[in-house]
């Protein structure tokens, strides 16, 4: 009876554990953007399931190794929202496939990426002939987005957590010049922005709510 309470218990932190990192995380680890979301949830899955059979393995050490892993997820979370090479390097930054009609086979290959899985991608995004493509990256999660010739918005943010994306901007054929004097004239600072869109050749600024 005492083991069957025991592993009552460690599944019962495991739970607790589970709805805290929900909570403190947000809802990105039930929808993963990122390979790392998806080895968090596997990684706590291993922990939970390993331990719980465990019975040399008592409740505290349990916890202490719970509370061990939440707070390495949020480090790094912390890490990565603060610093851009950081999550480049955790994440993974988006790789340039097809650059205005020109297909990058080698990228294509050093990603694992055969020619049927592009044409696939390609299809599935309503494009059948590469020459038709502007841009066409592949995500860090592995999902490829396309922008066609003569589309009038970027598909991108030109600002996102305060920081400038310059590819977004060469897209637009804009630079870093044009993007400062549209936030002053806006009354923003980049710090403040935390989404910044262009649509319709203007750019429209989503602030942090507590500017």
């Amino acid at each position: 009876m005492l083991i069957y309470s025991l592993m009552l218990g460690k599944l019962a932190l495991g739970l607790l554990c589970l709805i805290l990192q929900i909570n403190l995380l947000g809802k990105g680890n039930l929808a993963p953007n990122s390979a790392t979301d998806q080895v968090q949830n596997y990684v706590l899955g291993g922990i939970i399931g390993g331990m719980i059979y465990n019975n040399a393995i008592s409740i505290l050490d349990f916890l202490l190794v719970l509370i061990a892993w939440t707070m390495l997820v949020l480090i790094l979370k912390y890490l990565k929202s603060n610093s851009i090479a950081v999550k480049a390097f955790v994440d993974g930054s988006p790789t340039v496939l097809i650059e205005r009609g020109k297909l990058m086979a080698e990228e294509c290959m050093r990603h694992g990426l055969l020619a049927h899985d592009i044409t696939l991608k390609l299809r599935m995004a309503g494009v059948y002939f590469v020459k038709d493509v502007k841009r066409a990256v592949l995500e860090p999660n592995g999902q490829l987005t396309v922008i066609q010739y003569g589309e009038q918005n970027a598909r991108y943010p030109l600002i996102l957590d305060g920081q400038i994306d310059d590819d977004a901007l060469e897209l637009i054929d804009k630079d870093r010049v044009w993007l400062k004097g549209e936030l002053r004239t806006a009354g923003y600072e980049l710090k403040d922005v935390y989404i910044g869109e262009y649509k319709d050749g203007t750019l429209i600024v989503h602030p942090y709510e507590n500017v």
